[in-house]
């Protein structure tokens, strides 16, 4: 299957674009992403549609550094938990496995490898994002947010032996100047960072040893919560392309990389079918739109993907025992109790 990336890796995009007279909304449709999802950090969505949506918008933008740009707005926070656990690490080669064991976690398209040879080490970071393509603004974010991760644990003036990027120079080397320094080179046979090895054993300042049994048994917490299932991810996605109107079984197995048959048994597998979950997505998502005054009925049914809002009444009943506008004027609190409750099966 393709593999997923958090919405947290766009973090202010919307900011960026703006500032560049881009239209952000458009550009995500597009890329096959939900504006209004953008917000949501945590919910999973195809890697390649945030690479191309990168690209789109540096071709639009004519700036060839927008992923570098954007990691010049990113925060350790912008890792999720996952930064909580970094972050009590006591050394910086310690941090560095923890996120390299664990980048999964917030990016499967990212791999990350530490080599060290020499007094020297070095870090190469590949994207698989599951289809060919150059992704050169993915590149530059991905090494821009790992050298301002390095800055957090050794400060704001160290620097590395070198950042390489396999791809040519930009137009304008500004800010690549700018957050690099010289070191920086371009056409070189690996995309990463090369630093001397004695900078890993360097002691984490912001560790508090008497947190870090605390942040160990968030990261296992973590690890049961969020399992990369079949169940997961398909239910990521009908809800991403609900509202498109696109939400079928075949798009779905092309979003994933497979084909509908393997859908269906992987799903089958897991003790669910993909009628069952779109369902069961849709239920929950009208037990809560149907409740906004801020929708009206037919967007509603617009929203959830019926072809028509007869269509989306007749569903309703069936599913909750009452109409909509029923429903929504709140003539019983019983048919309330009745929605939250089924919504909750």
């Amino acid at each position: 299957m393709k593999p997923l990336a958090r919405y947290a890796s766009l973090n202010n995009y919307v900011e960026l674009a703006h500032s560049l007279g881009l239209n952000p909304a458009s550009l995500a449709r597009s890329a096959g992403l939900d504006p209004a999802s953008l917000s949501l950090q945590d919910r999973w969505v195809p890697a390649a549609a945030i690479a191309e949506l990168l690209e789109r918008s540096a071709a639009e933008a004519v700036r060839d550094d927008l992923g570098l740009a954007l990691a010049e707005r990113r925060r350790f926070s912008n890792l999720g938990p996952l930064s909580l656990v970094i972050r009590e690490e006591p050394d910086v080669r310690s941090a560095l496995k923890v996120l390299m064991r664990h980048e999964h976690m917030y990016n499967e398209a990212l791999r990350i490898r530490l080599n060290e040879h020499g007094g020297v080490a070095t870090l190469r970071l590949t994207l698989d994002l599951g289809q060919p393509g150059t992704f050169r603004q993915s590149v530059e974010l991905a090494v821009g947010v790992l050298h301002r991760l390095l800055q957090g644990f050794l400060g704001p003036a160290w620097q590395p032996v070198t950042v390489s990027f396999a791809h040519p120079a930009p137009r304008s080397m500004r800010t690549h100047l700018r957050l690099f320094g010289p070191v920086v080179e371009f056409e070189q046979d690996f995309d990463g960072i090369t630093l001397y090895a004695k900078d890993l054993d360097a002691p984490n300042t912001m560790s508090d040893p008497l947190l870090r049994p605390y942040t160990q048994q968030l990261l296992d917490s973590m690890h049961a919560t969020r399992e990369a299932t079949t169940l997961n991810r398909v239910r990521e996605l009908i809800e991403l392309l609900l509202p498109t109107g696109r939400c079928s079984i075949e798009q779905v197995a092309r979003s994933l990389g497979v084909d509908r048959r393997t859908v269906h048994r992987r799903l089958a597998e897991e003790g669910h079918t993909f009628s069952s979950l779109l369902d069961s997505v849709r239920a929950e998502l009208a037990g809560h739109m149907v409740g906004n005054r801020r929708y009206s009925l037919t967007e509603v049914s617009d929203l959830l993907g019926f072809s028509s809002p007869s269509s989306f009444s007749r569903w309703f009943r069936k599913r909750f025992g009452c109409t909509p506008s029923r429903w929504r004027a709140g003539e019983s609190s019983s048919d309330q109790h009745r929605v939250r409750h089924i919504e909750s099966i």
